[in-house]
């Protein structure tokens, strides 16, 4: 294999379009390291950026792919062009937050005669 096809240059769309990269990637790369690099390059201006990897769902070719899985075995061959940019596109879960309890919140029922 050459050094070329070792490599896959990859973007990451964000949902607001803007975009991470490219960068080139080893094809042995984890999605998983693609994740953690997202999180490093989080553009600082924009909020509820994600905080693990846990975070982030990659979409590449319609599918959601698998931090376990590494770049080569998610390549697409109808989509990923030799010498082209792979577009994954960063899908952001919304952090979850502790429901607020009101302790002056009233509390009523309805009785049916």
């Amino acid at each position: 294999m050459s050094a070329a096809q070792d490599q896959l240059e990859i973007k990451f769309r964000l949902t607001d379009g803007s975009d991470i990269g490219p960068r080139n990637f080893p094809v042995a790369t984890s999605i998983a390291t693609l994740k953690e690099n997202i999180i490093a390059e989080w553009p600082r201006e924009k909020e509820d950026g994600p905080h693990t990897v846990k975070d982030i769902k990659l979409i590449s070719a319609g599918r959601v792919l698998e931090n376990s899985r590494s770049v080569g075995e998610c390549r697409s061959p109808l989509y990923d062009i030799p010498g082209g940019v792979t577009t994954m596109h960063v899908v952001v879960q919304p952090h979850e937050t502790k429901p607020q309890t009101d302790t002056k919140q009233s509390k009523c029922a309805c009785v049916i005669l």
